[in-house]
């Protein structure tokens, strides 16, 4: 699941991996950003809840969604796989301007979305301009390789981490989310361990990376994204390690940026906010 290809002439719409657990008022600093990307009052959204098992989870986006300015949102629950070739939610994602994914279960979401016309539609509409934004779940859907689920702990082991595939906007990254609250950077080192020329981003809560079309991420939030960058590895014991135990890697760049940083995922260079 590689990206679409821009069309010629045309722009790449963002990805918006958020960490989960985002401030949910009117004036909520990640939402409103991304409406005003999507075009504010002229804006039009649909919210995919399908992560979710909770009815009330798209409706609650709406209601948020609304109350920012939005006049035209679709909620498209998207409960099989049957519903993702339906003219009627192909012709939402087409009309939008923006897609929101809501957290829950990665693995619902790429069950349920991969390898349908939904998928594809919406990797075609990034690559024409629409701006596509994921929380927790819908965050680490976003990328080709996706974390499926894994144990908490600093130290990489064996058996850590389960990759699946996800949704594809993006080939450069793998996303993790909640990271700082649930101790989750072992597992993102163990996926970089099986994907070295990957980049690892750990979002913490109610923080944002906004990828622009120059591939350059700027950080929005209360808190910190984790930048692991292997493409520098000097060496992984992955291969030889037995299930359970921990493994060497060496040569792992990382850093911390937080609201106002960016990192050029290019030139593989991470600046801190300007004063």
């Amino acid at each position: 699941m590689s990206p679409a290809k821009v069309r010629e002439g045309g722009m790449r719409g963002y990805i918006v991996p958020i960490g989960g657990g985002e401030e949910r008022e009117a004036n909520a600093p990640i939402l409103k950003r991304f409406v005003q990307l999507c075009g504010g009052r002229e804006a039009r959204l649909v919210v995919i809840p399908t992560a979710s098992r909770r009815e009330e989870t798209g409706r609650n986006y709406e209601r948020l969604f609304r109350e920012m300015g939005v006049p035209s949102i679709a909620v498209l629950r998207l409960e099989t796989r049957q519903e993702c070739e339906q003219e009627a939610a192909l012709s939402a994602i087409e009309g939008a301007t923006g897609v929101f994914l809501t957290g829950g279960s990665q693995l619902r979401l790429s069950t349920t979305l991969g390898g349908t016309s939904v998928a594809r539609l919406l990797r075609q509409r990034n690559a024409d301009g629409a701006h596509i934004a994921g929380t927790s779940a819908g965050a680490s859907f976003l990328s080709e390789h996706m974390i499926a689920y894994g144990d908490e702990g600093a130290t990489p082991r064996a058996d850590m981490v389960t990759l699946a595939p996800g949704l594809g906007l993006t080939n450069r990254f793998i996303i993790d989310q909640h990271f700082r609250q649930r101790d989750r950077i072992g597992r993102l080192l163990s996926a970089l361990s099986f994907n070295p020329f990957a980049i690892g981003l750990g979002l913490d809560e109610d923080t944002a990376a906004f990828f622009g079309p120059d591939d350059r991420m700027e950080v929005v939030g209360t808190g910190g994204i984790t930048v692991l960058d292997a493409s520098k590895l000097e060496h992984s014991s992955m291969d030889e390690a037995d299930r359970g135990k921990p493994v060497s890697l060496i040569g792992v760049r990382l850093h911390i940026l937080v609201h106002g940083g960016t990192f050029d995922a290019d030139a593989r260079e991470a600046r801190a906010a300007s004063p």
